[in-house]
């Protein structure tokens, strides 16, 4: 793998990476520049501002309903589930309350996993990696296993090959890092002189071999001692998402992308408009040289004065392009409708609050998948299932969660109308609780227990010292039993005294 060398098989794959990159800052000029700036832009370059707010709104608002259908706020986006062979033992052995046990662990570690995703700001990193593929089609996310945390690279900051099938091959990633913040090892095998302050690239190269990846980083065509790691396939950090899937290539392609022709004409359009309202804001007065009026005393007149001469002697400048601009603006107008139908401007569904309503977020998710044309599918496989595992196995490795045994218990991502992942499965026990409450003599044949334990993982309540174990019933019982024979036998005493 290091034959070639990190650095030079970077250099190589740019090429490739072109074309998408050129696309990429297109869509960018005509929604949010900042996105995706050049490859020689640094903070201190100063973007053109578009002269049309649609595609910036387009991008901001599509990435906040992606953000909330990919992860919605109130429940865990994913469900664990035991794989079919350990739930066909259960349920051949009769252990359907070691079942619904099993099911509520799964829960809480389902509410682990949300509150990693919650303090560690990786939503927030998410938001910004959908609004890369809405404008670029691609990004990269990096979850260190040591530090924890994320960190996303942009088209420009990294490679990809993949083969005919999608099957990621290698990665190399571009970090520039200040050289005062490099071990001394490191900075030892940088032959030239450096300033504290000058910025070293690092590159980083994950490449396959059969069932792992293998990764180590280069400085300076020199391979870091002790960079070496071996990831599994399923547990790799490194998580490569696309936009829309293109078969045979490596990259993806962007939502803008799509749209980049009306984004344009409305640019121009915009810009057009814009120049032809400064012009027809100036004001011009046109005075007849032969005429009576004298213009120094029109000058110094105030209102209300009187001043002699005739008003053919004074015109106002007019372009009489009025026609013109009402034809400019009715076809602006009519892409930016367009425009606005397919970055979902024109939706009232969602409301602007803190909380949102289920059926809101199942809306959404339906909105999209209609719009979309299965974009939102396709990110749920390619950025969550991955990122979900990536995460278990962090808080697997740290302890903060117990090892699951492999191959019995698999994370599984809702899409879709299943958006809401077990809150769905409440509505099924709500429906089927009313459906018993109809029919005679059904309840005696319900395993409360089960159904209790059921009904508090779809709610997402963690039942460990809610719910009594069975032993605590039957103490109870004893104890009212104990009770009862002490009243009647007082009872019997107060009878015989009497008698």
């Amino acid at each position: 793998m290091q034959e070639q060398g990190a650095k030079k098989t970077y250099e190589r794959l740019k090429s490739d990476r072109q074309p998408y990159v050129d696309r990429a800052v297109d869509c960018a000029k005509v929604t949010i520049p900042a996105l995706f700036p050049k490859e020689n832009d640094d903070k201190s370059t100063k973007y053109e501002t578009p002269y049309q707010s649609v595609g910036a709104r387009g991008v901001n608002n599509l990435a906040s309903k992606l953000i909330l259908a990919l992860m919605p706020p109130n429940s865990p986006f994913f469900r664990l589930g035991m794989s079919d062979e350990v739930l066909a033992e259960y349920m051949n052995n009769g252990q359907e309350d070691t079942k619904a046990q099993v099911e509520q662990a799964l829960m809480m570690i389902e509410n682990r996993v949300m509150k990693y995703i919650e303090s560690n700001q990786i939503r927030v990193t998410v938001l910004e990696s959908i609004k890369q593929l809405i404008v670029a089609g691609n990004a990269l996310l990096f979850l260190p296993p040591a530090e924890g945390g994320i960190k996303l690279y942009k088209l420009m900051d990294y490679v990809i090959q993949r083969d005919g099938l999608g099957n990621v091959v290698q990665i190399v990633t571009l970090d520039r890092v200040a050289y005062a913040t490099l071990d001394e090892t490191i900075q030892n095998l940088i032959k030239t002189d450096k300033k504290p302050e000058d910025l070293i690239n690092v590159y980083t190269h994950v490449c396959r071999s059969g069932d792992n990846y293998l990764s180590y980083q280069e400085v300076d065509e020199q391979v870091i001692q002790g960079s070496e790691q071996t990831y599994p396939i399923a547990k790799t950090p490194y998580i490569p998402i696309r936009m829309v899937k293109m078969d045979g290539e490596s990259y993806g392609r962007s939502f803008c992308e799509e749209y980049l022709g009306d984004l344009n004409s409305l640019e121009n359009l915009s810009k057009a408009m814009f120049k032809l309202s400064t012009i027809a804001a100036n004001i011009y007065f046109l005075v007849n040289p032969n005429g009576v009026t004298r213009v120094k005393k029109l000058e110094n007149a105030t209102s209300g004065d009187f001043v002699a001469g005739r008003k053919e002697d004074v015109e106002v400048l007019q372009l009489d392009k009025y026609y013109d601009f009402n034809m400019t603006k009715a076809q602006a107008d009519a892409i930016e409708n367009r425009l606005s139908f397919a970055f979902l401007l024109s939706s009232v569904v969602q409301r602007n609050a803190e909380r949102v309503t289920a059926e809101e977020v199942r809306t959404v998710a339906s909105e999209l998948e209609d719009t979309l044309g299965g974009v939102y599918s396709i990110l749920s496989q390619e950025l969550q299932l991955p990122l979900v595992r990536r995460i278990l196995n962090q808080l697997q490795s740290t302890g903060e969660v117990p090892n699951l045994p492999e191959g019995t218990v698999e994370p599984t991502i809702t899409t879709g109308l299943e958006a809401l992942g077990r809150g769905h499965d409440l509505e099924k026990y709500a429906t089927v609780l009313n459906l018993i409450s109809q029919i005679p003599g059904a309840q005696e044949m319900i395993n409360w227990n089960v159904m209790l334990l059921n009904l508090f993982t779809g709610v997402g309540v963690e039942t460990e010292g809610l719910i009594k174990t069975q032993q605590q019933i039957e103490e109870e019982q004893q104890m009212a039993m104990g009770q009862e024979v002490a009243m009647q036998a007082v009872k019997e005493g107060g009878d015989e005294t009497n008698g």
